[in-house]
């Protein structure tokens, strides 16, 4: 049975979860959520996921909402990216909790404020504050990869689809592959990966879409 797995291409923490499907080798298809358009709250997404967030993944009878739980299951599926030992699986864990807290609740906010916003109604103390707090992030980041290829064992996990999930989006919002070397060494390691695809070729919808 082919998984569906809404989503729509200008959001990161739908990349998070369509990454590791295109990757994994699982049958999946991506569904377009009208999200600028409301669609999320509408009574028939609701039935999928009441909080009406952005990505929902169906498989049969399973609907998993939140791109983390959705990386594990990927996992339960396939076996992939959830670390070869127990101390490692814990470490993806860290890595996955880390980015929804310090990387992804940033990027997606301070991306949305500079780029879809018009103008005259971006808040520039909330962009200052969370630019600070997103460069704090990036030097946690970048320090991690230190001398190392992926951020948790030998190879690639839903640590670095998480971390990732915002940072191949072209749009400014403050980060500069130059200023990281580590993360930019990094991000050219998981575009080599068999199967990746950006975001806005990964999944429908993209701001151009919008005549932005």
């Amino acid at each position: 049975m082919t998984i569906t797995l809404h989503c729509f291409g200008e959001s990161g923490n739908a990349y998070k979860a369509a990454l590791p499907l295109a990757l994994s080798g699982l049958d999946w298809r991506a569904e377009k959520v009208d999200f600028f358009n409301g669609q999320h709250r509408s009574p028939e997404y609701a039935a999928m996921n009441p909080l009406g967030e952005v990505p929902v993944m169906v498989d049969g009878d399973v609907t998993i909402s939140q791109s983390g739980v959705i990386q594990m299951y990927i996992t339960e599926k396939t076996g992939l990216y959830g670390g070869a030992t127990a101390q490692e699986a814990r470490d993806v864990m860290t890595w996955v909790f880390f980015d929804n807290h310090k990387m992804s609740s940033q990027c997606g906010t301070l991306r949305f404020l500079m780029n879809f916003l018009p103008e005259d109604k971006r808040p520039a103390e909330v962009i200052g504050f969370l630019s600070t707090r997103l460069r704090a992030a990036f030097k946690v980041l970048d320090s991690g990869l230190e001398g190392r290829d992926w951020l948790v064992g030998d190879g690639p996990t839903h640590a670095d689809f998480s971390n990732c999930g915002y940072l191949f989006y072209p749009e400014p919002f403050g980060f500069d592959r130059a200023d990281w070397p580590n993360i930019d060494r990094w991000l050219s390691n998981i575009r080599s990966l068999d199967g990746w695809k950006h975001p806005y070729d990964l999944m429908p919808g993209r701001p151009a879409d919008r005549g932005l």
